[in-house]
This record gives C-alpha cells, structure tokens and sequence, in this order.
C-alpha cells in the first residue's frame, strides 16, 4: 500500500502530475459514462438519434439480426443461431481436460455434421444455403475453430520434420515455413480466392469459403509450426538420451517424452496466436465472405436512415470480439495453472 502512494504522491512533482492524470481520467470517464449511458437512445428510433447527444444504440436494436448473420436469408437465420450455439457448446465442452477422451472426437464428428446440416441445408426440408451467403458471428467462430483444429495437427509435423536429421523433409518444412510467414495473410487468402481456381479443372471447383479455410489453415500452420519448435528446443538433451537408452524408439520419445513438455511450455504463445487468428478472421470481408465486421458494412451502408451510426455498430462488433479473446486469455491462464499445477504434484 505504500509503496504505489510513494509512487503516486512521494513529492510535490509528482502529486501534481497525479492528481492532474486523476482528474483527467474522471473526466474522461464522466464524458463517457454521459454518451454511452445517460444521454444515449436505445430504442430503435432513427430521430430521437439524431436529436440525440450522445450514443445511438437504437441501431443495435433494429440491426442486431444482420449484425450476427451477415447475407443469411433472414427467415432462415434460425437456423445459423442453432448451429452457432451447438458449436459453441461443443468449444465450451472442449475446453474442459476431464472431457478429453477419444469419444469427444466422435462427438464432434456429429457435431460438425449437424453443424454443416444447418447451415447448408439442402436436406430434410432445409432450404439450400450456398457457403457464400453465410455470414456474421457463425462465419467468423466456425472460420477461427475449423482452421485453428486443422492447423494444430499439420503445425506439429512441421516442427517435427524441422528438427527431423533427414535433409529432404527438413528443408521442405523450412522453406514452407519460411516463404508462408513471409506474406501477409491478405495474401494468402486472395491467392486463395482468385488464382487457385485457375490452377483446378473447371468442373471440380470448391467454393470461395473452403478456399477461404485452406488458405488460413495453411497459414496459421506456418506460424504455429515455430512456437511448437521452440518448445521441443526447450526440452533437454539428456531426457531424449536417457529415454533412448531406456529402449524407446524415437517415435516414442517424441510423444512420450517431447511433445507433452514441449506443448506445455507454449500454451502462453499458442493462446496469443490462438486470439490472433480469432481476430484475423475480420480479413475474410475483402474475399467477399461478410462475418462480423463485414455484417456491419452489410447491415448499414445500404440503410441512409441508420448509416450515420456506424460508430455505435464498430463499438458492438468491438465488444463481441473482445469478450471472445478475453474469454480465451482468461481460458490459457487457467489452463497454464492447471499444467502447471500437475507438474509440481508429479515432482
């Protein structure tokens, strides 16, 4: 307690500087607190906004639903906001390590099915709905897992065939890592987009969200491939002697031995890299693909009579984005605790 009151008023220059820096924050805050809350408009009126001073969350409530679905067919966005809550479920179900077992892979497999079922339809009375009509909060969570899980398990074989004393795969993960961490992702995804389906036969062409999903795969591989690198590097030499000697293959002391450490080691660098590809989604929108930031543009740049209230709709897409990566930081602290935790209680 003391010692951030000397920090804040140890001597008249500094007490002078605080108290300056509190009053300009509480004004700050005041000036806030009056936009946001007391002179703002939550219903959806268009004209109380404009005569309004402060903010218009009207347009919350009268965009809300093109918002969280971008182009789905609004009749049908029922069915976006099931899939959406079953693959959050099952998110929600993964993160818990007692879950961990073979059957979840099966329980995701159905998962993914039904997920695929809803949002496309075309079975079961479902009207058909093309992948380039998703959109909003189910395109950008779907887009972040499916790459992230298919990025994971390519990202671990490149670590290993780096560190791998055969030249040949040594140099081809390198040279992937290295030419793919050397474009920007925007890259990526209009190579995807636009000169991939140059390169395939006309009469077998997948759609521009597939494309759209290689291509950040690919990417967020190249960039999990090295932290997991560093964390094999981490482990000592003298474990994957004494392991050999003991008469494991080397097979087995990578995944035995290696691998549970070196990944425990990473989870603050994977979680950063995790929230990152979270937030990289938001660069779909240039493709053509409208999730969550290109749903606002959808929602309002058509509308003259709700435009002018784009600052109100970038504050609600800000929210949504930070309580998912707050949500996955808190989710990595806890998760680092807990491993670390078994560690100190297998010593």
């Amino acid at each position: 307690m003391n010692g951030w009151r000397e920090e804040l008023f140890g001597s008249p220059l500094r007490s002078t500087v605080s108290m300056a820096l509190i009053a300009l924050l509480g004004w700050m805050a005041w000036t806030a607190g009056q936009w946001t809350m007391t002179q703002a408009v939550f219903r959806p009126d268009a004209e109380a906004c404009r005569a309004a001073h402060g903010a218009c969350w009207g347009v919350i409530a009268e965009k809300w639903r093109p918002l969280l679905f971008g182009r789905y067919p609004y009749a049908e966005q029922w069915r976006a906001a099931l899939a959406l809550a079953l693959l959050m479920a099952m998110l929600l179900a993964s993160a818990w390590p007692r879950l961990w077992r073979p059957a979840l892979a099966l329980l995701w497999g159905a998962a993914l099915a039904l997920f695929a079922l809803l949002m496309h339809g075309g079975l079961f009375g479902l009207s058909a709905v093309p992948a380039n009509r998703w959109g909003g909060l189910p395109l950008t969570v779907s887009l972040a897992a499916a790459s992230l899980a298919l990025a994971f398990p390519l990202a671990v074989l490149l670590a290993l065939a780096r560190r791998s004393r055969w030249p040949v795969p040594r140099s081809l993960a390198a040279t992937y890592i290295e030419l793919v961490r050397g474009v920007p992702l925007i890259s990526v995804l209009f190579m995807a987009s636009f000169l991939l389906p140059l390169l395939w036969p006309t009469h077998w062409r997948p759609d521009v969200l597939t494309r759209v999903l290689a291509g950040l795969t690919l990417f967020v591989a190249a960039y999990f491939a090295e932290i997991i690198r560093g964390g094999l590097q981490a482990v000592p030499r003298g474990q994957i002697e004494s392991a050999l000697a003991l008469g494991l293959s080397r097979w087995q002391v990578q995944r035995h031995v290696v691998l549970p450490q070196a990944l425990r080691m990473v989870v603050p660098a994977l979680m950063n890299s995790v929230i990152g590809t979270l937030k990289d989604t938001s660069l779909v929108t240039v493709v053509g693909l409208f999730e969550l930031t290109g749903a606002l543009s959808l929602a309002l740049g058509g509308d003259p009579l709700w435009r002018p209230f784009y600052l109100e709709g970038y504050l609600f897409i800000a929210l949504l984005y930070w309580l998912m990566c707050f949500g996955l930081s808190r989710y990595g602290a806890w998760i680092e605790r807990r491993l670390a935790a078994g560690v100190a209680a297998s010593v």
